[in-house]
């Protein structure tokens, strides 16, 4: 058994430990309200955007197709991996890279793959692959709708040049504190719903023209996408850790309790030990 020094250290540390798990798990608490309150006012938008891209484009015919809209033979994809910059937050950063790897080596294993990762947990474990074209990791030092529209825009020319015939975003989608749901999302091109899936009964009357309006509002949804995709990614960051340190704080407080009972226990034993040498003693003596 221990001695009692090395136990009242074990304790000292453990409850250090528990002290930042508790403070840590405190902190990804607040950010993550104001983080989930930011991607469900999001949502609605972004989805409804998207719809009507895909509404608009699967009327638009021959010369209107938009440059997003083509569909090409699958020879070069790219995979964008939205991961954090910090790690304590379960499995959240290793699930997405189990999926990058998977595509890579099983959905496009007869394709060339590119990547680009947003968030240095994923750069710093994919770049082994030698896929990597672009890293991001910057982005989370002041999260907006602008900096992601930079890398949404610099996909978009890079589709628009041939240079990927088809754009992935691996993700992991905000469902609660305890649920992230891993998503692979087809990036680019964009699908156009079929006509019966998108008529509507109602009677449109377009200013300017349809084509324009795609022309217009697509590459501001494809950027709204990628955001709301890393805004999902950043929501479910914070909802890991905090879930993480919650049980992390929990298994220090059990160990924290076994070594005060183990310290209890051998101390008794101690002083009966103690007490056994001077009664011994005693009846030396009066021997």
């Amino acid at each position: 058994m221990a001695n009692l020094k090395e136990i009242r250290n074990r304790i000292a540390s453990v409850s250090s430990t528990m002290q930042i798990t508790s403070a840590m798990k405190m902190v990804s608490a607040a950010k993550l309200k104001k983080a989930q309150d930011a991607i469900t006012a999001m949502r609605p938008y972004a989805n409804t955007l998207t719809e009507l891209i895909q509404n608009l484009s699967s009327q638009l015919e021959g010369d209107n197709q938009n440059p997003y809209t083509q569909l090409r033979e699958k020879k070069n994809v790219l995979i964008v991996a939205i991961t954090s910059n910090r790690g304590l937050c379960g499995a959240f950063n290793a699930n997405i890279i189990k999926k990058t790897r998977q595509l890579i080596s099983e959905d496009y294993a007869n394709q060339k793959v590119s990547l680009i990762t947003i968030g240095k947990k994923g750069s710093e474990v994919l770049e082994k692959t030698g896929k990597i074209e672009g890293v991001f990791d910057a982005v989370y030092d002041d999260l907006n709708y602008e900096s992601v529209g930079k890398i949404a825009q610099e996909i978009m020319d890079q589709f628009a040049l041939a240079t990927y015939d088809e754009v992935i975003v691996v993700y992991n989608r905000f469902k609660n504190a305890a649920t992230q749901i891993v998503q692979a999302e087809p990036y680019l091109p964009i699908v156009a719903e079929s006509n019966e899936t998108t008529s509507s009964s109602a009677d449109y009357i377009f200013e300017p023209s349809k084509a324009d309006i795609v022309n217009d509002l697509l590459p501001k949804s494809l950027k709204m996408q990628l955001y709301k995709a890393v805004r999902d990614s950043f929501a479910s960051e914070h909802g890991a850790r905090m879930t993480a340190m919650h049980k992390a704080t929990d298994n220090a407080t059990e160990l924290r309790d076994q070594l005060k009972l183990t310290y209890n226990k051998a101390r008794q034993a101690a002083i009966t030990n103690e007490i056994l040498e001077i009664v011994g003693g005693a009846e030396a003596l009066n021997g």
